[in-house]
């Protein structure tokens, strides 16, 4: 039986108090309600409050949080899906 393979695993941490970090993996069988073989968890925020996140949470499939909104996401790959919550991050905090 195939296990699922760590792509990355990231996490920092910043002067106000916010936390970045994010996980990806490689699976051998897609999540259900996901087309590709990958999971994530980003998030972005402080102890108890989330403000960015993605995931593609079993049922739910790929989506983005912004605060207590929740949208669909269209994934394309583990990097991009880095490369646009950074970017996400990025204009939160006052830096586009």
């Amino acid at each position: 039986m195939e296990k699922a393979v760590l792509i990355y695993k990231r996490r920092r941490e910043f002067a106000d108090g916010a936390i970045i970090e994010g996980v990806a993996w490689s699976l051998p069988q897609a999540v259900m309600g996901s087309s590709h073989l990958y999971k994530y968890r980003l998030f972005y925020g402080y102890p108890g409050q989330r403000v960015i996140g993605y995931d593609n949470e079993r049922g739910k499939g790929d989506h983005k949080h912004y605060y207590d909104t929740e949208t669909p996401y269209t994934f394309t790959t583990p990097e991009q899906v880095w490369r646009d919550f950074v970017t996400d991050i990025l204009t939160e905090r006052g830096k586009p």
